[in-house]
């Protein structure tokens, strides 16, 4: 029974941590109205929780697998008693930048929660199971949408304090609820950090979690702010906007990992950057709020998709590691949402508009789609290249004037034939002399009308043993259908005759 309930419960768990660790930009329409700030300040306090939020992910996915995922939500949401306290009677822009510093703590149970769930499940539902926990960020548009609301009735300060109460209810929960037999993994954590950090697919991951969920961050913080300020728009109006946009992104994640379980991930990454890089460029033309609603829905659907794929791909490829990979690319997707709203603001201090910082977006996403497309074909040759050397089938390859260019292990086991002296060579160099010119001429013939041939053939290894073959020859041709290369495949069925 309490197996079953870890999905809902972490999942929830995530809502509260997430709905805590977007405090300050919810209420920051509210909160200048007491303490005089400049723009830069703001953004300042809006991006700071981003920090720590961040960076604490790769300490907590490793520690999610030493001490299990009950014990860390416990102590993360007791440590976040003391800052959101500290925020509540916060007097000016030092309190508030500490205060918000240690509200990164809510973000960081990110890496708590996909560490520890697919313990649970098989391998094929990974992807959608991590996507149903990822809709904890849907804790973000509860206080995008409820806390201006409650602030505007009750005052900014008790809002906040209000969170204490909250915080309270989910220790109790963890405590009562969460799985005290989870399995653990003690793995060091040098070791597992030695098992990643020389593997590009990381950084690749990083940089696409950087782009999807850093713009879901980025865009959840710089919204609320940029709606009233550019297009007038008032607080509520503001908010409630910013909270379509976060359950949109929100609510597509599962959907990701559903299709990444079900199709190739790759190819939905090729389509989740494609629509980044259009959505990018469509708001880089600072187009009519209703233009610019378009671009920003847009970006939530790529986003709550991609977000959803990449947790699929990182156990796929880092399945020893998977606590300090999850938490490295969680982390790299948090940082992903620091950065923007102050590159943004900057932007727009020294020129008067975002046009710079979307456009940066757009070439950012193109490149991660180059990326992708790149890794997509590498792993198919990566694939074709382990079948090439772990088959027992005997192959070769040559090219159109019947050159050999490429021989396998296979080929060397059942001829006697080393690289160094098959490469450049004629197949006929493992003639048996048993064939007439008639029988080569017809298997010629047969490659040039139907693009094959296959039949028993006798050729003689490198002692000078004679065997009988099974050979499969294929023409290899471009999309005009000119011949480029030929494959050889054989077996030796000597025995068998």
């Amino acid at each position: 029974m309490i197996r079953k309930l870890q999905l809902p419960l972490q999942t929830m768990n995530l809502v509260m941590g997430f709905m805590v660790w977007v405090i300050l930009s919810s209420l920051m329409t509210f909160i200048i109205d007491d303490i005089q700030m400049t723009p830069q300040q703001v953004s300042w306090v809006t991006a700071t929780p981003v920090i720590l939020g961040s960076l604490l992910r790769i300490p907590m996915g490793y520690l999610a697998n030493i001490f299990g995922a009950r014990k860390i939500f416990i102590i993360s949401f007791i440590l976040l008693l003391f800052p959101v306290y500290y925020v509540s009677i916060a007097d000016s822009f030092a309190d508030l930048l500490v205060g918000g510093l240690f509200l990164g703590i809510g973000g960081a149970v990110f890496a708590v929660g996909v560490t520890s769930l697919p313990k649970y499940y098989e391998k094929e539902r990974h992807g959608f199971v991590n996507g149903i926990y990822g809709v904890g960020n849907i804790g973000t548009a509860l206080t995008a949408f409820a806390a201006p609301v409650i602030a505007g009735q009750l005052g900014w300060s008790l809002t906040v304090q209000l969170y204490m109460v909250l915080l309270g209810i989910f220790i109790l929960a963890n405590l009562f609820f969460g799985d005290k037999q989870e399995v653990k993994v003690k793995t060091p954590l040098l070791q597992q950090i030695k098992g990643v950090y020389r593997n590009e697919k990381l950084w690749f991951f990083c940089l696409f979690y950087f782009v999807t969920f850093g713009s879901f961050v980025a865009f959840t913080v710089y919204l609320p702010n940029f709606l009233v300020n550019n297009f007038g728009l008032d607080n509520v109006d503001a908010g409630l906007r910013t909270a379509g946009f976060i359950a949109l992104t929100t609510f597509l994640r599962p959907l990701g990992g559903w299709l990444a379980d079900k199709f190739q991930p790759l190819i939905i990454l090729m389509y989740v950057f494609s629509g980044f890089t259009l959505a990018a460029l469509l708001l880089s033309f600072a187009p009519s709020i209703n233009l610019y609603t378009v671009g920003c829905l847009s970006i939530a659907v790529a986003a709550g998709i991609g977000n959803g794929v990449i947790f699929k791909l990182v156990p796929m490829y880092f399945n020893k590691q998977a606590g300090i990979a999850n938490g490295i690319v969680s982390a790299m997707g948090g940082l992903g949402g620091f950065f923007p709203p102050l590159i943004l603001t900057t932007l727009y201090n020294l020129t008067g508009h975002y046009a710079i910082g979307f456009m940066a977006l757009s070439q950012v996403a193109l490149a991660s789609l180059i990326i992708v497309i790149w890794m997509f074909y590498n792993d198919k040759l990566s694939l074709s290249y382990k079948i090439l050397k772990t088959t027992p089938l005997g192959m070769m390859v040559t090219d159109r004037n019947g050159k050999i260019i490429k021989i396998n292990p296979a080929f060397t086991k059942l001829t006697g034939y080393g690289v160094e002296e098959t490469l450049g060579n004629n197949p006929n160099m493992l003639s048996s002399d048993l064939h007439t010119s008639d029988f080569y001429t017809q298997m010629w013939e047969s490659l040039e009308s139907k693009g094959f041939w296959q039949g028993e053939i006798w050729n003689k290894r490198k002692d000078g043993e004679k065997y009988l073959e099974w050979l499969t020859i294929n023409a290899i041709t471009d999309d005009s259908g000119e011949t480029l290369q030929y494959a050889g495949v054989f077996s030796d069925i000597t025995a068998k005759k």
